[in-house]
C-alpha cells in the first residue's frame, strides 16, 4: 500500500499557482455577427435601424436630385425658347 501512494503522488502533476485572466470585449470587432447568443437580436435592431436611416437619406438625396433636374429642365427648355426666336 506504500508503494501504491508513492506511485500516485509521483504520477501527479503539481499544482500551479496561476491567476487566470478573462479579456472581455464588446463582440463587434471580435467576429462576425451572429456569433454572439443573446445580444445577436439587438444587433439585428440596430443594423435594421442603420438600415432604415441609410436607405431614408438616400431617399432624400434622390429627391433634391430630382428637384434640381427638374430645374435644369427648365432652365434648358428656357433656352432653348430663346435661341428658337432669336434664330426666327
Amino acid at each position: 500500500m506504500l508503494v501504491r501512494s508513492t506511485v500516485t503522488r509521483s504520477i501527479r502533476l503539481p499544482a500551479r499557482n496561476c491567476a487566470v485572466a478573462r479579456f472581455y470585449s464588446d463582440g463587434a470587432s471580435d467576429g462576425p455577427i451572429g456569433t454572439g447568443g443573446s445580444d445577436n437580436g439587438f444587433l439585428k435592431r440596430e443594423k435594421a435601424k442603420e438600415d432604415y436611416f441609410v436607405r431614408q437619406h438616400e431617399k432624400e438625396q434622390l429627391q433634391h436630385l430630382r428637384e434640381q433636374l427638374k430645374e435644369q429642365q427648365k432652365k434648358i427648355d428656357h433656352l432653348t425658347n430663346q435661341i428658337k426666336s432669336l434664330s426666327k
